[in-house]
């Protein structure tokens, strides 16, 4: 049986024998990959070369890391993750975030594609993540002993990270909304029902990934940032046919507004 601890290791001392020092991941989800075309001295590490790290199933999830700098930030970008939904185990990325904080990465940055609950929030904008609705009640600490499994989410998306998103946003020009991340197992879409019950619940968008990693990074003290890509409108809430096809058609046309201001966003962070 393979150590855990074993392939962490072995992952974090690949990375480290690169030479580079980032402090700051990018996890990219479904339509945000062009953002590593804005990665300069880009060194490019395909997850196959990183044993704690999964291989990917997904359209439009490259599998790839790169370490490179975005402004003054040396980062590691992730092209893509691992769902729960692939395998019905909620800490398919649990090695990858060890992998990070074993490597003195301080924030992690997530992305995602996500489904609008609110009339006004239309496909294509943004979102800010401020608290996130575990709708799936799976945990990636399952199976973990010790007290470090018990982990304080009051400000699991950090307050400090988003005054900076929001500020780089406004000097950007651009639109960002704020709600809160419902998360659902899927693969499947949800209902009309589904979608009026999450309203109820005081969600403002749904999506199948992202609360799993938050909930790693925050068990090993990395401060968390997220954003969701606004890709459809929930079930029912207009007459819209849902389907993945559709999901990277929009993410696509979004990219060229959604990715310069992941950049400066990025950018404007603070490591203090």
């Amino acid at each position: 049986m393979t150590d855990p601890d074993d392939t962490i290791a072995r992952s974090a001392g690949r990375i480290a024998a690169t030479g580079r020092q980032p402090r700051i991941a990018v996890l990219l989800g479904t339509g945000w990959q062009p953002f590593v075309d804005r990665v300069a001295s880009p060194l490019r590490l395909p997850y196959g070369e990183l044993p704690a790290f999964p291989r990917l199933g997904v359209e439009g999830h490259a599998g790839e890391l790169t370490l490179g700098r975005v402004g003054a930030h040396e980062v590691a970008v992730l092209a893509g993750r691992k769902h729960a939904y692939e395998t019905g185990d909620a800490s398919v990325m649990r090695g990858v975030i060890a992998t990070l904080a074993a490597c003195g990465i301080k924030v992690l940055v997530q992305t995602n594609a996500a489904g609008s609950l609110e009339p006004a929030m239309r496909p294509g904008e943004l979102m800010l993540i401020n608290d996130h609705l575990n709708l799936a009640q799976r945990s990636p600490l399952v199976g973990e002993t010790g007290s470090a499994r018990f982990v304080d989410l009051r400000d699991a998306y950090d307050p400090v990270l988003r005054t900076r998103a929001l500020a780089a946003a406004e000097r950007a020009g651009s639109a960002l909304h704020q709600g809160v991340y419902a998360w659902i197992l899927g693969p499947q879409f949800e209902t009309p029902a589904e979608i009026r019950m999450l309203q109820q619940l005081g969600a403002q968008a749904v999506g199948m990934s992202t609360v799993p990693e938050t909930i790693l990074a925050r068990r090993h003290g990395l401060r968390v940032l997220a954003l969701s890509m606004i890709t459809n409108m929930g079930c029912g809430i207009e007459d819209e046919a849902l389907s993945h096809a559709n999901t990277l058609a929009v993410a696509h046309a979004a990219q060229a507004s959604a990715v310069p201001l992941l950049e400066a966003i990025v950018g404007a962070l603070e490591l203090g």
